[in-house]
């Protein structure tokens, strides 16, 4: 089944404009990238790891930061990026991947996939697909037999202040339809978790500052603010708020990733 109408063009749109702002604010994002990387590292097969990875995917490789992250971590040959836009080749240039990168520019639900993979990885990105299905066998076929699939989503509370006071936000999946999907589409879910994380911002209008800056607005639906509601915004945010012992007041935004470490059936 799929799931809500996103429109990719307003989601390239809105993250290839933010690209430049991403690294600096998406401190959620880089935090939930390091965490795949510490389950990858604690659950892939231990001989794998001392091998190289001859073949990887990357859906949704935004900044870098997670493929960079593998390139530390792990021993890559080669390594196919994928994103919506062309902007984020500029993350890459002069960098000591660039020589191992092939690109894979467009929508990944529609594109095709590099074939005889090892590993396909991704972080913060599935959220924006339409058909998981569709997607889960698309990894599939283009997967060796044992092949990895890691990836890290969003659940139901991700951003839910957001949603509580606007109406705005994705439709998020829970752990079992996603366990479920995978192994109808022959993965062996290895592992699968779920985090709470929660930033702080001195003002709601830091908040929506963040989202920009992150590309998180490119949701569903177009939200135009006005002076009106932007008050109204920032006066309902207070049931988000808490003080510390210095009576300094704090906002709260909440990220909920999950995590999925999956390998491909044997037949």
């Amino acid at each position: 089944m799929s799931r809500m109408n996103i429109e990719k063009a307003e989601v390239a749109k809105r993250f290839a404009k933010a690209h430049q702002s991403y690294g600096t604010h998406a401190v959620a994002q880089q935090n939930i990238c390091k965490h795949l990387i510490a389950l990858m590292q604690l659950h892939l097969d231990p001989n794998i790891q001392l091998a190289k990875f001859k073949r990887i995917f990357e859906i949704g490789c935004g900044s870098g930061y997670l493929t960079h992250l593998l390139h530390h971590h792990f021993q890559i040959q080669h390594i196919y990026l994928n994103d919506l836009y062309f902007e984020v080749e500029a993350h890459f240039d002069h960098t000591q991947i660039a020589a191992q990168v092939g690109w894979c520019i467009g929508d990944a639900e529609k594109i095709t996939y590099p074939n005889a993979l090892d590993l396909i990885v991704s972080s913060s990105a599935l959220q924006w697909m339409t058909d998981l299905d569709l997607l889960f066998s698309k990894c599939r076929h283009a997967l060796i037999t044992s092949g990895y699939l890691c990836f890290s989503t969003f659940g139901q509370d991700n951003l839910k202040e957001i949603k509580a006071l606007t109406g705005q936000g994705l439709d998020y999946i829970d752990l079992d339809d996603l366990r479920q999907k995978l192994e109808y589409q022959g993965f062996e879910v290895i592992q699968i978790s779920e985090q709470y994380e929660q930033l702080s911002f001195e003002h709601p209008k830091q908040v929506l500052q963040h989202l920009k800056a992150t590309g998180v607005t490119a949701t569903a639906q177009k939200h135009r603010w006005t002076k009106q509601s932007l008050t109204q915004f920032y006066l309902d945010y207070q049931k988000f708020s808490h003080q510390d012992d210095q009576g300094q007041q704090h906002f709260q935004l909440t990220y909920h990733p999950i995590y999925v470490i999956a390998r491909k059936k044997t037949q």
